[in-house]
């Protein structure tokens, strides 16, 4: 029995895999290229869900982990002072950019935005949140019931009330075709209406991802976040940034996504990237918030002597390499080069620094292509690269490769998503 028929044996068959029955089994990584059980290499541009942050086989981290593992310890609970985790909670609190903050550790992200909306609602007294159409926060209870995305909400179930923004998206819904300035005016009348309408006024906080991953890469313009905020501290209401996708320096411009802004959040979501593949989550913020918890709370494995080994190590790398810089050139790169294809597929490249959207659309109009977008998709790996997909409507190209990508490893994956575009549109003619 091969692998693929052992896990659909038990495995959910709701959990995806991509390209099918010929899936891929990934058995050695180095740098930003991959292995699969066939010998074959590929050339990584999705990085494990925008998660292998810093590449494969990174010997820094690799060394700190093992250092921690020769101690014999892999747990002892966060009962016990856990020195790695307190030297990664000083790092993150001091690159934050909130002052006098507090750092809890989880898991994932989806525990991060759980908890996130926990400390709010807490320090509100209230269960009332805010959050965008077409953003995606996690798979539990709450955090599916602030994900704005059909496909990724399994319940409507939910402890939470949740009241709805409209998306930033340029291609679809109500700010199509807006100008920067008319898009932001739009928005915080849109935040306004809601307020005074839907809501029962005590709203404990608004939740967004500086970048919408999942649902496509989409963005609102520079100021956006900020202009939400003058809003919302009329009201008391605090502010969340969903930075699981957008953190560590992956945009280029910032270290954070909320940094294009002009605005502080009160809490700050982290996973993915920091752990470099270890299971590390958490959240920062302001310490009244943080420490608004009335009952006694930890993580079992959140901040885990592992985990946070891992975490130090990554953190360290990140900034004494300029990983940030490095989105910036090659992401500039890759921006550039996709931006300037003549195909009528394409209906927008958007992103920043190393974190990009390819939308396909059926020639001449705004409709979503979806095939074209698996096709593309398809070639790519054929071509040796692997790439993400996601939007609302299945018709992204997601580009989120380590953010260690070389210039020269650019242009490779250039060459071959230009080619696999070219070959599609080429037979979206035809068809």
């Amino acid at each position: 029995m091969s692998l693929l028929d052992r896990h659909r044996a038990v495995m959910p068959g709701w959990m995806p895999l991509y390209y099918g029955d010929d899936a891929l089994e990934i058995v050695s990584g180095s740098g930003r290229r991959v292995i699969d059980a066939t010998g074959r290499s590929y050339l990584d541009f999705f990085g494990g869900v925008l998660t292998t942050m810093v590449g494969y086989d990174i010997a820094e981290i690799s060394d700190a982990v093992r250092a921690q593992l020769a101690t014999g310890v892999a747990h002892t609970s966060t009962l016990y002072l856990i020195r790695r985790q307190v030297e990664l909670a000083e790092k993150i609190a001091r690159v934050s950019g909130i002052p006098d903050a507090r750092v809890f550790f989880t898991n994932s992200g989806t525990e991060a935005n759980e908890s996130a909306l926990l400390f709010a609602t807490n320090a509100r007294r209230s269960n009332q949140i805010l959050a965008i159409k077409n953003g995606y926060h996690g798979r539990t209870f709450a955090t599916m019931a602030v994900t704005g995305h059909r496909g990724w909400s399994s319940s409507s179930l939910s402890p939470l009330t949740v009241h709805w923004l409209a998306s930033a998206d340029r291609l679809h819904g109500r700010m199509a075709g807006l100008s920067d300035s008319d898009l932001i005016d739009a928005a915080v009348d849109d935040l306004r209406e809601v307020l005074a309408t839907v809501t029962a006024g005590d709203v404990a906080g608004l939740i967004a991802e500086p970048i919408q991953g999942v649902g496509g890469i989409v963005h609102g313009p520079d100021g956006l976040l900020g202009a939400y905020r003058k809003v919302l501290a009329e009201h008391g209401i605090l502010l969340i940034a969903d930075e699981v996708q957008t953190g560590w320096g992956r945009t280029g411009e910032h270290f954070w996504g909320y940094q294009a802004h002009g605005v502080t959040p009160d809490l700050i979501t982290f996973a993915k990237g920091i752990g470099n593949g270890f299971a590390l989550g958490g959240v920062v913020g302001r310490a009244e918030i943080m420490n608004a918890v009335p009952a006694l709370s930890f993580s079992t494995f959140g901040g885990n002597p592992i985990s946070a080994a891992a975490g130090n190590a990554v953190l360290d790398y990140v900034l004494s390499h300029d990983l940030q810089g490095n989105a910036q050139r090659v992401g500039s790169l890759l921006l550039a080069g996709l931006r300037d294809l003549p195909y009528d597929i394409l209906g927008e490249v958007r992103g920043r620094g190393l974190m990009i959207g390819v939308e396909f659309v059926r020639p001449g109009t705004r409709e979503p292509d979806p095939a074209a977008t698996l096709r593309v998709f398809e070639l790519c790996r054929t071509g040796g690269l692997l790439v993400g997909k996601g939007g609302l409507y299945g018709n992204v190209l997601r580009i989120g490769p380590p953010l260690t990508l070389t210039e020269d490893e650019a242009r490779e994956g250039l060459a071959i998503l230009v080619d696999a575009i070219a070959t599609a549109d080429a037979e979206s003619r035809i068809a």
